[in-house]
């Protein structure tokens, strides 16, 4: 059982009964406990501020590259995961998950390739140990361009 304490200690006191199996008699133990709690403050925010299509070669043309900058508020992430889905975001065409290293300010290009020309919904979370972000957007990929 629990309950508060009778002297100025702000922890509370532990009452403990165990069952002793030879006797079958109980044994007390009083005692107090402490604990801390840490606040972090995470990912609070995530946001797309650009799509630019990666012009390539004629010999190079089998995929579209799209750099996304993204940039962020609150602590600095230390992974990054793209997901890309249909137009409405129901049905998953790829995952690409990625370690990275934000060291100062949270600003960062990711890469992404495009297998064929389409619409598409782009998630981009930001993640550390304690917490995630996600931003998403739609993306129109032409050959080459994006809109």
């Amino acid at each position: 059982t629990t309950g508060p304490s009778s002297d100025s200690d702000s922890s509370p006191a532990v009452e403990s009964v165990e069952d002793n199996p030879d006797g079958g008699c109980h044994i007390y133990r009083n005692g107090y406990y402490g604990s801390s709690i840490a606040v972090v403050e995470g990912i609070l925010e995530v946001n797309i501020i650009q799509m630019t299509s990666i012009q390539m070669t004629e010999s190079q043309a089998e995929n579209s590259l799209v750099d996304f900058v993204v940039t962020c508020q609150g602590s600095l992430p230390t992974d990054v995961c793209t997901v890309v889905s249909d137009p409405t975001c129901q049905v998953s065409k790829s995952v690409v998950c990625d370690p990275i290293v934000v060291t100062d300010e949270c600003l960062l290009t990711i890469r992404r390739a495009f297998e064929e020309s389409g619409t598409y919904c782009i998630n981009i979370t930001l993640g550390d140990d304690t917490s995630q972000a996600l931003a998403s957007a739609l993306i129109s990929v032409n050959a080459g361009e994006c809109t």
